[in-house]
């Protein structure tokens, strides 16, 4: 039995899970929040204990010492040297991966070279990835990214109709994300088809941040996020794809600078901007409710993109064999479930029995009535459980 510690380092948090492999059981988890502040919060669960600590952290090497130090205390491990790897998420990994690897010297330069591509991410890994070498030498560090997985994606379908010698110059393509929550739910997904040979699965991730892929055979022939996160489906708030000449012309109307109107699609566009009530579709829900014309429009919207995607998908792989929704509001909205399937139903001849639907959360089923022409599951994905095979396979060689 071997240890691995799994972690996810974002600009002013911790989280991790603390595997028991290859059994894949999860021995310990938690986060360290506002990391920086003097309130920060620290998080165990262990053992059915919930325990919760606020303290001043000043930097992510402090969030790691507590919580080696916890470990310890609580004698969730006997020493460090327990510990046989860290596993560590990092979200853009550019042309350079299509694999996991561990965390040398020049993994780390490249990933410090792409965090123009993702500056709220890969910054944050590495400051997590530093803390960790500082504090644990001798023990291996490993890179999973959310981009591998659409490494495989064929030229046609990975890059933009720029003039190619730019797209070369800079790399400019479809990098997509999500990409290991992508392939477990084509893994866990291609349990349901097992009579299918050659497996079309259509994932759908869908959270505050969402896209969608289309997998043949266990590989991704296409994904909706593009360059950066802000391109797909429309989500919490990014606009997802939209026509190009929107920036320009906001930034001449507004007189604001690209970073600017950037910004705004970033951050103040989705269910936010359309909806002007929030960016979780729960709250848009209830002002639906309450018959807020926007957040009915917002709704409407978000669905019908969606939708279009999975259509879109459905030309891409010749049809489809398994429709799969996972992720907070893919796991956890059984109405956004039936508004998809409401809008895709007639033409792809998909049908969900809507009392499993009404009556699943967070749990693997199968949603689709036996006459639907495509099968269509609800999956919760679980991207540590991913970035711990990982890791454990790599120290394994």
């Amino acid at each position: 039995m071997v240890k691995i510690l799994v972690v996810n380092a974002g600009s002013s948090s911790l989280k991790y899970k603390l595997y028991e492999m290859p059994e894949e059981e999860v021995i310990c988890s938690g986060i360290a929040e506002r990391i920086g502040h003097e309130d920060a919060i620290f998080r165990l669960k262990f053992n059915g204990d919930s325990i919760k600590t606020i303290l001043p952290i000043k930097d992510h090497t402090k969030a790691v010492e507590l919580l080696l130090d916890a470990l310890i205390v609580h004698r969730v491990i006997n020493n460090f040297s327990d510990i046989k790897a860290v596993g560590h998420r990092v979200v853009q990994g550019g042309k350079y991966f299509s694999h996991s690897v561990f965390f040398d010297d020049d993994t780390i330069d490249k990933v410090e070279s792409l965090i123009e591509l993702a500056p709220l991410h890969n910054g944050p890994h590495l400051i997590g990835v530093r803390a960790f070498k500082s504090i644990l030498p001798h023990i291996p560090n490993v890179a999973t990214f959310d981009t591998a997985f659409h490494r495989s994606m064929a030229e046609v379908d990975a890059i933009f109709p720029i003039p190619y010698e730019l797209t070369q110059e800079f790399d400019i393509r479809r990098y997509g994300a999500h990409g290991t929550s992508h392939q477990y739910l084509d893994q866990e997904g291609r349990k349901l088809i097992p009579d299918v040979e050659h497996p079309r699965i259509i994932t759908c991730h869908i959270g505050s941040g969402a896209s969608i892929a289309a997998i043949k055979d266990g590989k991704c022939v296409a994904t909706s996020m593009g360059l950066t996160p802000l391109g797909g489906i429309m989500m919490g708030t990014r606009t997802g794809d939209i026509d190009p000449s929107v920036v320009y012309f906001l930034c001449k109307k507004l007189n604001k600078s690209i970073d600017e109107v950037y910004e705004i699609l970033n951050k103040k566009s989705g269910l936010l901007g359309v909806s002007g009530v929030s960016n979780d579709s729960r709250d848009v829900l209830k002002a639906m409710e309450n018959g807020n014309p926007r957040a009915v429009l917002a709704d409407a919207l978000f669905n019908r993109r969606i939708a279009d995607y999975i259509g879109q998908y459905f030309v891409r792989l010749g049809g489809a064999d398994l429709i799969i929704f996972s992720a907070g509001i893919g796991e956890n909205s059984a109405y956004f479930r039936s508004r998809v399937i409401e809008e895709i139903g007639p033409a792809l001849g998909v049908k969900i029995d809507e009392t499993i639907n009404e009556s699943s959360r967070g749990v693997s089923v199968l949603l689709s009535t036996p006459e639907s022409k495509v099968k269509v599951a609800l999956i919760p994905t679980d991207e540590e459980v991913m970035i711990a095979r990982d890791a454990y396979n790599l120290i394994s060689k």
